[in-house]
């Protein structure tokens, strides 16, 4: 890999008018660390590597850590029915739902942001305002009254709703609030800082605005399009440098057992990303896992909201780490994959 190759095509995409942060270490070295654009773009107040962003559905892997700490300590079983321990009503779930269904996205529940039914995740707020949700059981009300979208076990289909619901097993077992166990059990061990889940018309100084681009070179903030404090799904702020703290914490077994930590990463089940150049991809717990010729190519987060976009990898063969956080829609897909496909 031509290191300096790789500082240029971050540099370009830079100039190209992504906003953000941009981290890559190779062999424990950081060898790329720079941050575009703006953080407040009213106040011109630029992004820096300092800058904590949301990384939507890339905090999935947090959730899925929690749950396998509990089940290292002998707290809640992979076996556990959802229906044995949550104190909610959903009249129209299969009772064989377990927490290992959640966590790999084949529990067939229905979800509070089905892509396949709604395009604007704005629309979701229009019966119920977002500045409401502010904790897990905010967004029951959402889904827990529809019906299965598919059988238990049947197939693999992304599904926010799932990991709200692995969110309140964590506060059903430790009697705490998920963002409370998260931050003293995961954030702390982690050594990530500056990282958290606030809330939206609350955030602490250093934080972006995450931004929506109109037409005609408008644009607006996503205060109103998002929950006022993310769930289990989602709603993590990190840093850059924080995400890789996070990877790190994980492979040093500072966070789970070893036997966890490869059960985390096992691919459970065969998944598929659009445009992706993996061979295979499958999903394990909060994580994705690319292979190539039959072997892991890398393991990688995504996660995207309106005015935040967000991807992570780790290339084993490649030792390589890298982080790509946005604070603008779609932000972070093109400087990741000119990265990929730097790195490829």
């Amino acid at each position: 890999m031509d290191v300096n190759r790789l500082r240029r095509v971050v540099a370009d995409q830079g100039r190209d008018g992504f906003t953000g942060a941009v981290l890559i270490r190779q062999n424990q070295h950081t060898i790329v660390e720079q941050a575009f654009g703006y953080a407040n773009r009213a106040e011109d107040i630029p992004n820096n590597p300092e800058t904590r962003f949301g990384i939507a559905s890339g905090a999935k892997l947090l959730t899925a850590i929690a749950i396998n700490q509990l089940v290292d300590a002998g707290k809640l079983a992979l076996d556990t029915r959802i229906s044995d321990c949550l104190p909610f009503t959903f009249p129209q779930f299969d009772p064989s739902v377990t927490v290992h269904h959640l966590l790999t996205h084949t529990a067939g529940v229905p979800d509070y942001f089905d892509e396949d039914v709604i395009e604007d995740f704005e629309d979701l707020w229009f019966d119920r305002p977002m500045y409401r949700i502010r904790q897990l059981e905010d967004f029951l009300p959402l889904f827990q009254n529809r019906p299965m979208q598919s059988g238990v076990g049947e197939r693999f289909q992304y599904n926010n709703g799932g990991y709200i619901l692995l969110g309140l097993v964590i506060e059903q077992v430790t009697h705490q609030p998920f963002a409370d166990y998260v931050a003293q059990h995961v954030l702390a061990p982690a050594e990530m800082t500056r990282s958290g889940y606030f809330e939206m018309d609350a955030l602490p100084p250093r934080t972006a605005l995450g931004y929506i681009d109109l037409p005609g070179g408008r644009w607006k903030t996503n205060i109103y399009s998002m929950p006022a404090k993310g769930g289990a799904d989602g709603g993590l702020y990190v840093t850059a440098k924080d995400m890789a703290a996070l990877w790190d914490a994980l492979w040093e077994h500072r966070l789970l057992s070893p036997a966890s930590t490869k059960r985390l990463l096992t691919p459970h089940v065969t998944a598929r990303i659009p445009g992706a150049t993996e061979d295979a991809w499958h999903y394990g717990y909060g994580v994705w896992i690319g292979q190539r010729a039959g072997e892991v190519s890398q393991y990688f987060l995504m996660g995207y909201d309106p005015g935040a976009a967000f991807h992570s990898a780790v290339f084993p063969t490649l030792r390589t780490m890298v982080v790509v956080c946005s604070n603008q829609t779609d932000g972070s897909f093109g400087m990741m994959k000119a990265i990929e496909d730097e790195l490829h």
